[in-house]
């Protein structure tokens, strides 16, 4: 469901209805693992953990917790079983793509499709270490503080004494979601200047953090009690290699001024193509549905983010280049819908703001710095590690 550059629109609209109807398990369970993850007892550990899990998804449920010296925490555990059916049902996916590879070669249309299944082998494992989330963590936390972002913006401090392969023990932000308007006016005297510190954040990690968040629904952007945006669960994202971000400078400027052929050729120079393709052709499809998402992207000002229209727009754009010969890297797709989600965001809590044209918002590229009071500031000698005009709106 995070790949829809990957795989044809049915199957992801499918795999997304998998995220929606996942169960838990029993405490009993969740104790044994921490207990087993850890080597020692829960109480030796963990003043008190709450048996009802705060979420549940596909590979692990969170519970509220308490450290022994009294920090409030949250536990990401792990679910029992789940790496040995991933290692199954991934490797029966991988056989499968060899054999359906071989018997019709034209199904390799958006790439190989035993590429495509080992690459997803390789990222959903991943995840099942719960060291590498830890790392991210951290990572996140030194970008945000080397930058001098740490006052407008928080990730959750991980406690490695208290985590391990199967178990992420972090610190609990206190918050309400960045859609909850009423709410966000309790912590916020202007919800529009946090909704731009959250983009400002979000849009530098993309340059000078070595990934981005790649998962920025509503549920992990919250507006704190003090104001600042926290950013939470680091289990997905993304990284983008030179010739990508090379793209997405050259995508940008062809945005800024609706440059259909220009678009065209910005994402042929990211995605691998199959055979010639036609740049005209291309640009014009481009150009079509440059006008259909127009009006759906004008016309969403509910107070909603739906997050279903949001994957067909990423959708639309991934069947456009697939019917051109080109398949966009998975990054593309992850990028391109954490934008969407600051489109609708920006549509909710600042529905005048002009996220391409206000001075507050932070260039992708070395045009702009972001300042600890969230405006963009005057750039540094050494903000040159992309060029172009990478406006956060693309």
């Amino acid at each position: 469901a995070s790949s829809p550059t990957v795989f044809p629109a049915e199957y992801v609209k499918e795999f997304q209805a998998c995220l929606d109807s996942t169960s838990t398990v029993s405490f009993v369970e969740v104790k044994r693992t921490i207990e087993r993850e850890l080597g020692r007892p829960l109480r030796s550990v963990f003043a008190f953990v709450d048996p009802t899990p705060l979420a549940s998804a596909s590979i692990a449920q969170v519970h509220a917790g308490r450290l022994l010296d009294g920090t409030e925490v949250v536990i990401k555990v792990q679910k029992p079983g789940i790496e040995d059916v991933l290692k199954t049902d991934l490797g029966v996916v991988y056989l499968a793509s060899r054999i359906l590879e071989f018997i019709n070669p034209d199904l390799n249309i958006r790439g190989s499709l035993a590429d495509i299944a080992s690459d997803l082998r390789e990222s959903m494992l991943g995840e099942l270490d719960f060291r590498e989330e830890q790392r991210n963590l951290d990572v996140y936390r030194d970008f945000l503080n080397s930058n001098g972002l740490d006052q407008i913006a928080v990730a959750p401090k991980p406690f490695p004494e208290a985590s391990a392969k199967r178990i992420l023990t972090m610190e609990r932000l206190s918050g309400v979601p960045l859609t909850d308007l009423d709410a966000i006016k309790r912590y916020s005297s202007d919800p529009e200047q946090t909704l731009v510190n959250a983009l400002n954040v979000w849009a530098l990690s993309v340059q000078k953090c070595e990934f981005f968040h790649a998962d920025v629904h509503a549920g992990n952007l919250l507006v704190l009690e003090d104001g600042r945006v926290g950013f939470i669960d680091f289990g997905i994202v993304g990284r983008l290699s030179p010739q990508m971000a090379t793209g997405i400078d050259k995508l940008n400027a062809a945005l800024a001024v609706s440059d259909a052929r220009g678009m065209a050729n910005a994402l042929i120079s990211m995605g691998a193509t199959v055979g010639q393709v036609d740049e005209d052709a291309f640009a014009a499809d481009i150009q079509q549905l440059i006008s259909r998402l127009g009006g759906s992207l004008e016309n969403a000002t509910d107070a909603t983010v739906d997050e279903s229209q949001i994957q067909d727009i990423v959708l639309d754009i991934a069947q456009v280049a697939g019917n051109n010969g080109l398949k966009l890297p998975r990054e593309f797709g992850l990028l391109i819908k954490q934008s969407l989600y600051f489109d609708r965001y920006t549509k909710l809590l600042a529905p005048e703001l002009n996220m391409m044209s206000d001075d507050r918002i932070s260039n992708f590229g070395a045009a702009q710095e972001v300042s600890a009071d969230g405006d963009g500031s005057e750039p540094s000698q050494d903000a040159d590690a992309t060029e172009g005009s990478r406006k956060a709106a693309a």
